[in-house]
């Protein structure tokens, strides 16, 4: 019985024919989501400026027994959006799912916050989520078909005390954008929304994530008293890139074990 439940739900989020593009899928949350939607049949093409890590990734979900195209790509230069998209159409004929997940920071005290901080963080957390959404969009209008997801965060609800006020700018302008997004994309069967993740471990984080001081702050102030762990925010991915998801539309997803409640 267990395994026919199993089979059920993997017949509901089957994603079989269907291609996944994400950005951001070099290392942490990127690469997770990237595995999670090969795990239920996705193709997928993997995007990130550091190719030689691409291709390690892109190796693993080969593993998996799906295809794994990985390209290179700038998400603040327009014209490597554009080479990118054309690679990716050149070898799949098409993109069903885009995964806009690369993404910046830039931690300093709001008076002392650099101007070259708050445009590289700017440009990189929500004028290349636009840039890509644009690019890819108008591979699917031609398909009539779409699911995008923006990488939001849960920073992008509400403020914080860390001194990173152009990532939550950006995050901010994600989640209103996923939203026009939603609307002016509606009548080509795209949709779009957006996950707002909480505090999840990445290569960068990992160790300040760990500090007791960090485990004290998430104790008082997340309900589930622990940081988000490996592979919790797949089934946002999997549910939201599936044809299941085909009436949810400019919605937000929050993974933050409660952060935002308090």
């Amino acid at each position: 019985m267990r395994n026919q439940r199993r089979e059920l739900v993997m017949a509901m989020f089957d994603l079989h024919g269907r291609v996944a593009a994400v950005t951001g899928a070099s290392s942490g949350i990127g690469v997770q989501m990237a595995k999670a939607l090969a795990g239920q049949g996705a193709d997928l093409a993997i995007m990130a400026r550091r190719k030689e890590k691409l291709d390690e990734v892109a190796e693993e979900i080969r593993a998996l027994g799906v295809r794994c195209l990985a390209v290179q790509c700038d998400v603040t230069s327009t014209e490597s959006i554009k080479n990118a998209v054309r690679e990716i159409v050149a070898e799949y004929g098409k993109v069903d799912i885009l995964l806009n997940n690369a993404g910046n920071a830039h931690m300093a005290p709001f008076l002392e916050y650099p101007d070259d901080g708050w445009e590289s963080t700017i440009a990189v957390d929500l004028t290349a989520v636009f840039k890509v959404a644009r690019e890819f969009a108008r591979v699917m209008v031609k398909n009539n078909y779409g699911r995008i997801i923006n990488t939001a965060s849960m920073y992008g609800l509400v403020g914080a005390t860390a001194s990173t006020v152009g990532y939550q700018a950006a995050k901010g302008g994600v989640v209103n954008v996923t939203r026009q997004m939603a609307v002016e994309l509606a009548q080509y069967n795209i949709t779009v929304n957006a996950i707002c993740p909480g505090f999840f471990p990445t290569p960068l984080t990992k160790s300040a994530l760990e500090s007791p001081e960090w485990k004290a702050y998430v104790k008082a102030m997340v309900p589930m008293n622990r940081n988000g762990r490996d592979g919790e925010l797949n089934a946002a991915a999997v549910y939201l890139a599936s044809d299941e998801a085909s009436y949810t539309t400019g919605t937000t997803t929050v993974v933050d074990g409660g952060y935002t409640c308090m």
